[in-house]
């Protein structure tokens, strides 16, 4: 299973020099895990930058994964992981889900450097 951060999913709709990794786990939709966290960073920073039309196709898009809501034993775990790893909670959210499901947290997150289970990509520029 994979889950990609917002950070890969934004390389992806820009089509980035990094979109090509993150297309690999992003298309591969049977394997694909979203935490709802994710579809509030996506959304909003795309209606920001362009429009709710394009935030909402880009939503859509991620849909095709299975989509992972939070619950109280996701959102303990998570504050666990904020704690331990000194993470925003948005990125222990993501990062709680990953190991939940056993998945591969594909990233270029500098917060999930070296962590265990993360597949890290230094941002191109």
């Amino acid at each position: 299973m994979n889950i990609v951060d917002s950070s890969g999913w934004l390389e992806y709709f820009a089509d980035t020099p990094n979109a090509e990794i993150f297309a690999a786990p992003i298309e591969d939709t049977e394997n694909l895990l979203v935490p709802t966290i994710s579809l509030f960073e996506i959304f909003k920073k795309i209606v920001k930058q362009k429009d709710e039309g394009e935030a909402l196709q880009a939503v859509a898009l991620m849909q095709q994964g299975k989509v992972v809501d939070l619950d109280m034993e996701l959102a303990l775990n998570a504050a666990k992981l904020s704690i331990e790893h000194k993470i925003p909670m948005a990125d222990s959210f993501i990062l709680a889900t990953a190991r939940a499901f056993d998945a591969v947290l594909w990233t270029q997150d500098r917060d999930f450097q070296g962590l265990e289970g993360v597949e890290y990509i230094p941002k191109q520029h």
